[in-house]
């Protein structure tokens, strides 16, 4: 992911995705509040070194640098600016191949809503795992791309099947002819399967899927996982139905068909072996 200073679409009122995003910016603090919910069920998130990789507008690194040191790594200019310096927040403008820190020097990798968003290889693979120290982890949530509820409505674009596709076939079956101010992005999202994430992490790392805790926050009212209209219809038809307790009981931690196949996002916890 190259380092852009010009002004990013996701800023522009006038992209045809503008409100959607505008919609994810605005939980970003209830999401924060989420990650070090779930964080704490594997560590305590207290004196330690976090490189925050992804980092956009800086919630979940300001969050989190109340009580640890972190690393605020974002590559667009002008989000960078928003993440202010203090004496435990460090942003830091660069690109997730080519990290400029000394070898396992991080408790907690934080990578929120942004591996899609890479080009995903055992070499980023081998990257990160170079930056985390024995026994440390790292905290992965990511969209699924076999998803039954992300087919109908992609969670980039809100339309049907592009969740299937990969990168380069959403800039020539999409992106060229609806969206072409899009189109030279290098960051455009391609989705993974569960099946994926454990062939790139499984050698190095043992996986947690929290798919169970996750439900159960969203159940219970927890903000800040969901912002697109179709979830959030779906939430409401799962209140008005009286499904709530049926939904958490069938929810599960297991690499099974439920988290395959229904599971719309990943919230994993990765630990270094």
């Amino acid at each position: 992911m190259e380092v852009r200073e010009k002004i990013q679409n996701e800023y522009d009122p006038t992209h045809p995705n503008f409100q959607r995003w505008q919609k994810a910016r605005e939980i970003t603090d209830e999401r924060a509040k989420f990650v070090e919910k779930i964080i704490s069920k594997e560590i305590l998130p207290e004196g330690l070194f976090i490189l925050d990789i992804g980092a956009g507008e800086g919630s979940t690194s300001r969050l989190f640098a109340q009580k640890n040191y972190v690393v605020s790594l974002e590559p667009k200019q002008e989000r960078i600016r928003m993440i202010l310096r203090t004496d435990s927040l460090q942003p830091v403008m660069a690109d997730s191949y080519n990290l400029p820190f000394k070898p396992c020097c991080f408790d907690l990798i934080i990578l929120q809503d942004v591996i899609e968003h890479l080009t995903v290889s055992e070499e980023l693979v081998e990257g990160l795992t170079g930056q985390v120290k024995e026994n440390g982890i790292i905290y992965l949530s990511t969209p699924n791309r076999l998803s039954l509820f992300n087919i109908v409505a992609d969670p980039h674009w809100g339309l049907p099947f592009l969740s299937l596709f990969k990168r380069d076939q959403i800039k020539k079956y999409f992106l060229k002819i609806f969206r072409k101010s899009d189109y030279y992005r290098d960051d455009i999202a391609e989705l993974l399967s569960l099946k994926k994430l454990y062939k790139l992490f499984s050698e190095k790392y043992s996986i947690n899927i929290c798919t169970k805790f996750s439900v159960k926050y969203l159940l219970n009212g927890g903000k800040g996982l969901i912002w697109s209209n179709f979830h959030l219809g779906l939430i409401k038809l799962v209140n008005l139905l009286g499904l709530n307790s049926l939904l958490i009981n069938i929810s599960n931690d297991k690499p099974g068909i439920i988290n395959k196949f229904f599971t719309p996002t990943f919230y994993i916890i990765l630990k270094k072996k």
